[in-house]
C-alpha cells in the first residue's frame, strides 16, 4: 500500500458504513480505541445492582439491566484504491423491568450511580403505563440465577488487534489479482464486530460475555464490450464467529466440490478471488438455462439463505402469532399445524435443529439477553415440524417450561425481543460425497453461492437465484449456465430433498444483517447444512429480452 493512501484512510469512516448497509451505530474512535479496555466486570456488578435495588424500590417485579460495549471495524476498498475505513464505539445501559404485569424499557449513554437509578425507575414508570392497556399479565418461565459467569468466543487471533495496514494491504492484493485475471471492477471489504456484554438480572445472574464476528468480502464484474452486458460473481466466504484466525486456510480446509474450489471453517480470499475472475469471463459466454424441471444440487453457500428464509423466518414464534406481521411477515406455520404433531413440513431426510452452541457460528453465545443458557433443539425431525423458536414470555405459548434462549437485542438502547438462532440442516449420518450425488443426476443444476430472491410474507412461495451454475447431465458436470432461478413453495421444496452430503461436507453460511421489529433492529446468524439434492424443481430463465 502506497504511503498516501495510508494516509487517506483518516475521514473515511461514514463512507464505509453508508456503503454497505454495515452497522455502524456509535461514535467514530481512532484504531488504538478498539483495543482499550473498558468498565472492569467488578463496577459493571455493582452498576447493576444500582439498576436492580431502584427498580425493585419503585414496584418492579422482575428487573434485567444490560451494560454493553459494541466495537465495529470495517474496511473498504475498490479496484486499486481505498473506499473507507471505520472504527466505531457505542456503550451504555439498558434496564428492562416488569412492574403491573406488563414490561417497560429505558436505556441511557450515561451510567453514573444518579443516571443509573433514573434510568431504572423510568423503566418502570412505563411499565406502569403500560400496564393500563394489558389485556393479560406478562408470563415468564422461570429462569434460575446462574451467579457470577461468563463466556469468550475462541478466538485464536482477536481481529482487532491485526493493523488496519494489514488489512488494507490484503484487500488490494485481492483486487489486483482479479484485475489482473480480467475483471473490469473488483469492490472487497472485511467487516469486524466485537459485542462486550454483561448481564444481571433479579434472578440471580451476572453474565459477562465477550462475542467476535468477522466477515470478508467481494465483488467482481466483467463487462461485455461488444454487448454492453456484465456479469458479476461475489465471494464464497460467510461471516463467521471467529477471529481473524478466519482468512488463514490452509489445504485441510479447500474442498473440491465439481468444477470449484469450497471453502470450511477457513477462508482464502485471494485464491477466490482469482477464482471469481474466471467464472466471470465464464458466465459471459455461458449458455442461457432452458426453463423447466430439473434436479438441483445445493451447495452450502447457496442452500443456506433458502433455509434461512424457508425455514427459520416461519419458525420464529412472533411470527407465528402475528406480532411481527406490520413489518416483517407472519408465518404459514401456524399452531394448528405443530398442535397435530403430524405436519409434513418436508421429506423424511430433512432434520433441522436449532442452536447456539456450533464453534464458529455466528449465533454462538453461552447465554441470550434474558440470561437463558445456549442450547439446541430439533425443529424439524424426519420432515414433521416438532418445534419453534421462543423466548421467556413466549414458553408457556407452547407448554414449555422454560425458554429456548432466542432472545437478542443488536444494542445496549435496543430493548431484546426474539431473534432467530443458528437453524441448521442435518448432514447424512452415512457416508456421502458430493461427487456420489452429481453421478446420479441425469438432467439437473450445481448451484453454489447466493444470489437475488423473493419470498411471501408467509415464507410459503419463493424464488432463488444464485452465483454460480452447472449444467449437470447424465451425472457430468457439462459447463457453466447462466440466469438461472428456481421456484418453488417451502413444502414442495423440501419434500423435493431426495439426497445430502455428510459431514465431511458440512459448511455454515451466515448473513452478517438480518433485520426484524420496529424500530429495526440487525442480528447475524448461521446455517449449517451440507450439498442436498432437490428433485424435480421449477427453474426459470431470468434473462433480459
Amino acid at each position: 500500500m502506497k504511503r498516501r493512501d495510508f494516509i487517506s484512510l483518516a475521514g473515511m469512516g461514514t463512507t464505509a458504513a453508508f456503503l454497505t448497509g454495515f452497522s455502524a451505530k456509535g461514535m467514530s474512535v481512532p484504531e488504538q480505541r478498539l483495543l482499550e479496555g473498558f468498565i472492569d466486570v467488578k463496577e459493571k456488578k455493582r452498576m447493576a445492582d444500582i439498576a436492580l435495588n431502584a427498580a425493585k424500590a419503585k414496584g418492579a417485579t422482575y428487573t434485567d439491566v444490560r451494560i454493553g460495549r459494541y466495537l465495529n471495524q470495517s474496511v473498504l476498498a475498490r479496484d486499486r484504491r481505498v473506499q473507507g475505513v471505520a472504527n466505531t464505539e457505542s456503550f451504555g445501559i439498558g434496564i428492562r423491568v416488569i412492574a403491573n404485569g406488563s414490561w417497560g424499557f429505558a436505556a441511557s449513554e450515561k451510567m453514573d450511580n444518579a443516571s443509573i437509578v433514573k434510568t431504572a425507575e423510568l423503566a418502570v414508570a412505563i411499565a406502569k403505563g403500560n400496564a393500563k392497556l394489558l389485556t393479560e399479565p406478562v408470563q415468564l418461565a422461570p429462569q434460575k440465577g446462574f451467579g457470577e459467569v461468563s463466556w469468550k468466543t475462541p478466538v485464536e487471533k482477536n481481529a482487532f488487534e491485526i493493523p488496519v495496514k494489514e488489512k488494507v494491504d490484503l484487500l488490494l492484493s485481492v483486487n489486483d489479482s482479479a484485475l489482473k485475471a480480467g475483471v473490469n471492477f473488483v469492490n472487497s471489504s472485511i467487516f469486524m464486530v466485537n459485542e462486550q456484554k454483561f448481564f444481571a438480572s433479579s434472578d440471580g445472574s451476572y453474565i459477562d460475555q465477550d462475542i467476535h464476528r468477522i466477515w470478508p468480502t467481494f465483488t467482481v464484474t466483467k463487462i461485455d464490450r461488444s454487448t454492453g452486458k456484465f456479469e458479476t460473481r461475489d465471494a464464497l466466504s460467510a461471516p463467521m464467529g471467529m477471529g481473524y484466525e478466519y482468512m488463514l486456510a490452509g489445504p485441510e480446509n479447500k474442498l473440491k466440490n465439481g468444477p470449484l474450489t469450497l471453502y470450511k471453517g477457513r477462508y482464502d480470499m485471494l485464491e477466490d478471488a482469482i477464482a471469481a475472475a474466471g467464472h466471470v469471463a465464464e458466465k459471459i459466454t455461458a449458455k442461457s438455462v432452458e426453463p423447466g424441471k430439473y434436479d438441483l444440487v445445493l451447495d452450502p453457500t447457496h442452500l443456506g439463505l433458502t433455509i434461512h428464509e424457508s425455514t427459520g423466518h416461519p419458525t420464529e414464534l412472533d411470527r407465528v402469532l402475528g406480532y411481527e406481521a406490520n413489518y416483517a411477515g407472519t408465518s404459514f406455520l401456524t399452531l394448528d399445524k405443530w398442535k397435530t404433531g403430524k405436519f409434513n413440513y418436508g421429506s423424511k431426510l430433512v432434520n433441522v435443529k436449532a442452536d447456539r452452541l456450533e464453534p464458529g457460528s455466528l449465533g454462538a453465545i453461552g447465554y441470550d439477553d434474558e440470561g437463558v443458557k445456549a442450547g439446541t433443539w430439533d425443529i424439524i425431525k424426519d420432515g414433521t415440524l416438532v418445534n419453534y423458536q421462543t423466548i421467556r414470555d413466549q414458553a408457556h405459548i407452547l407448554g414449555l417450561n422454560a425458554s429456548q434462549g432466542c432472545c437478542y437485542a443488536d444494542s445496549w438502547d435496543s430493548v431484546q425481543f426474539q431473534r432467530m438462532p443458528n437453524v441448521s440442516l442435518m448432514p447424512n449420518p452415512n457416508k456421502r460425497s458430493v461427487n456420489d450425488i452429481i453421478k446420479k443426476v441425469e438432467k439437473g443444476i450445481f448451484i453454489a453461492g447466493r444470489g437475488s430472491y423473493s419470498i411471501d410474507q408467509q415464507r410459503y412461495n419463493f424464488q432463488f437465484g444464485g452465483q454460480v451454475f452447472y449444467e449437470i447431465k447424465n451425472g457430468q458436470i457439462t459447463g457453466m449456465l447462466k440466469d438461472v432461478a428456481y421456484q418453488s413453495n417451502t413444502q414442495e421444496f423440501w419434500n423435493a430433498m431426495t439426497d445430502i452430503a455428510d459431514k465431511d461436507d458440512y459448511r455454515l453460511f451466515g448473513t452478517f444483517n438480518d433485520g426484524k421489529g420496529q424500530p429495526s433492529q440487525s442480528s447475524a446468524v448461521s446455517h449449517g447444512s451440507s450439498t442436498a439434492l432437490f428433485s424435480g424443481v421449477n427453474v426459470i430463465n431470468t434473462a433480459r429480452s
